[in-house]
């Protein structure tokens, strides 16, 4: 990796007509003390390309503006291509807000609510390759329900069980019913979007997390790095934080419950949208690969094995319990619509 030298960052910062003084490093980003104020400066791939800043345009022109902007050098483009790294340079947000951490990921869910809502646009989707879609999916989750199943006769048969195949055989009925609500859930979709052949999409984010959300210094929050921005499913944003997030010690966790609920007050997901949100989410993916690498492995490490099954399970018994707290308010919500319709019916 380079290593950084004020020299080397001053040919840079030339092309945008700044004199650094001196810079910090932190991680990629540069904190560049220079004759015009204070910057960052990001270093990432060549390869990435600048093409997310056609969507940070974008999201301007809709009128989205809580994103931290690029500048342009003097010559009009938004990067310097220096070696294998392409830098490009954004104003330094002081990001000192003291607020306690539920209350940052409830600020920036509304953002991220609002970044999908003023992006979201329709596409058009054929039904066949809908149905293509469905019918290999599903035929993956059955050859791995399959498998588990067959993995899990195979210790049962053993005279003495691995720690691994022993934790694994306790574990089983718990994956086993996340499978098939992942399933129902799956195939309630597939039924519910029927002969539609349109669907939303809008722009991904694609690397949320808190320390891509920093604040100015009057408290208002802004999104950084949209190096992974592009079109797609707001689930493509929603399901990698909150797994990251639950992947912890067994935890009840309220907040990710709240913060879901400051999404969905913002930018309400579809019905159809709702339940592939909670097919996938549910879905036990750490596990069956984790067993399946296992398998596959001829001499495996019996405690690296176990605690990565442990850590997937706890990651699977927080996530079931976020998504039945999600499932009860859905049906009180459709409760209380069907209420009111029937009390507007009988006015």
């Amino acid at each position: 990796m380079k290593e950084e030298t004020l020299a080397s960052l001053e040919a840079v910062l030339r092309h945008f007509a700044i004199k650094p003084r001196y810079f910090e490093r932190h991680g990629r980003v540069f904190k560049i003390f220079s004759d015009k104020g204070i910057f960052a400066l990001k270093r990432i791939s060549a390869y990435s390309g600048t093409g997310f800043i056609r969507h940070l345009q974008f999201l301007f022109q809709r009128g989205y503006h809580r994103i931290v902007p690029v500048y342009p050098t003097v010559d009009g483009r938004y990067g310097v291509l220096d070696h294998h790294y392409l830098y490009y340079l954004m104003p330094w947000l002081p990001n000192k807000i003291k607020e306690e951490r539920s209350r940052r990921q409830q600020q920036m869910f509304r953002e991220l609510a609002r970044l999908h809502g003023l992006s979201v646009r329709k596409v058009f989707i054929k039904t066949e390759d809908k149905a293509a879609y469905y019918e290999k999916t599903v035929h993956e989750w059955e050859k791995d329900e399959e498998f588990l199943e067959g993995f899990m006769e195979q210790c049962e048969n053993r005279v003495y069980m691995s720690p691994f195949e022993l934790l694994f055989c306790l574990y089983y009925i718990d994956v086993f019913r996340a499978q098939q609500y992942a399933k129902e859930k799956f195939h309630r979709w597939f039924k519910q979007t029927g002969e539609k052949e349109d669907a939303r999409i809008v722009l991904v984010h694609g690397n949320i997390s808190p320390e891509h959300f920093v604040y100015d210094d009057k408290g208002y929050g802004y999104f950084i790095n949209f190096e992974k921005s592009r079109p797609g499913s707001p689930l493509m944003d929603l399901l990698p934080f909150l797994s990251r997030v639950l992947r912890t010690f067994p935890q009840q966790c309220d907040e990710c419950v709240d913060w879901i609920n400051v999404y969905f007050k913002h930018f309400p997901l579809t019905e159809e949208e709702m339940l592939l949100f909670q097919s996938y989410f549910s879905r036990p993916w750490p596990i069956i690969r984790t067993v399946a690498a296992y398998f596959q492995t001829g001499e495996p490490d019996e405690r690296r094995f176990v605690e990565e099954l442990q850590r997937n399970y706890w990651l699977l018994k927080n996530t079931e319990y976020v998504v039945m707290r999600l499932e009860e308010m859905e049906r009180r919500r459709k409760e209380q619509e069907a209420l009111d319709e029937h009390l507007a019916d009988n006015k």
